[in-house]
């Protein structure tokens, strides 16, 4: 097979994600082939350095760096573990999942970096495990999830909590309904993502190429972006 037809064969397996049996049956080559040509493909695009997220250390630099941030978690449905299941279990999701936090510069909807977890890791204590920075003066936008950010970065905006066997006020509300319509742009990113249905249905491979697929994607992703602007 040329490089065309390889990319285009990684291509499919992610966006439609059939079996390998299925794809290597409307190319005319056996399954096997077909998991040795993803794998290269992906190996390659991620040595060429070419198809790699900006980084967290975007974030912290002088110049260059984001004036808003938005941060969300997004999970993707896994097969029951043999071994370990409970630390898969979301309680969210009401089943086995692997996690993924995207965070984005809003203004231009750029993916700055990812990380990733175990389906019953809470959102802020992946947060933490991921080691993100904010710079000072950058405004990170989060969900009811992230209560405790606020300890570690000032300039943060965090939705109010209705109190314990109170309401919310109008003010309250308003402040909220205007903090979902900022954060709002890192939902549309999670569905483009998930048009390719690897991210989207229930994850049939090893999880040690789940983050390697997702970051190509989310590379992917940018570079169509920057092409379109």
């Amino acid at each position: 097979m040329g490089i065309e037809d390889r990319i285009l064969v990684t291509l499919e397996y992610w966006r439609e994600y059939r079996t390998y049996f299925h794809i290597g049956s409307s190319w005319g080559v056996s399954e096997s082939t077909v998991c040795r040509i993803v794998h290269w493909v992906e190996d390659t695009l991620m040595r060429s350095r070419q198809f790699r997220l900006p980084g967290k250390k975007q974030l912290v630099r002088g110049f260059g760096k984001p004036k808003v941030v938005v941060v969300d978690v997004t999970e993707t449905p896994i097969e029951r573990p043999k071994r370990r299941q409970r630390q898969y279990y979301s309680g969210k999701k009401k089943r086995h999942t692997l996690k993924c936090q995207l965070l984005i510069e809003q203004a231009t909807g750029r993916i700055i970096c990812t990380f990733f977890g175990k389906g019953r890791r809470h959102d802020f204590k992946l947060f933490q495990a991921s080691g993100v920075r904010f710079h000072p003066q950058t405004e990170s936008l989060q969900d009811k999830g992230y209560q405790g950010l606020q300890r570690m970065h000032a300039n943060c905006r965090l939705p109010i909590k209705k109190p314990r066997g109170g309401k919310l006020s109008a003010d309250d509300k308003a402040y909220n309904r205007e903090l979902a319509r900022e954060r709002v742009v890192i939902e549309h990113i999670n569905r483009c993502l998930k048009i390719f249905r690897i991210l989207a249905e229930r994850y049939r491979n090893r999880r040690r190429r789940f983050g390697l697929r997702c970051n190509l994607i989310a590379a992917l992703y940018n570079f169509e972006r920057s092409q379109s602007a």
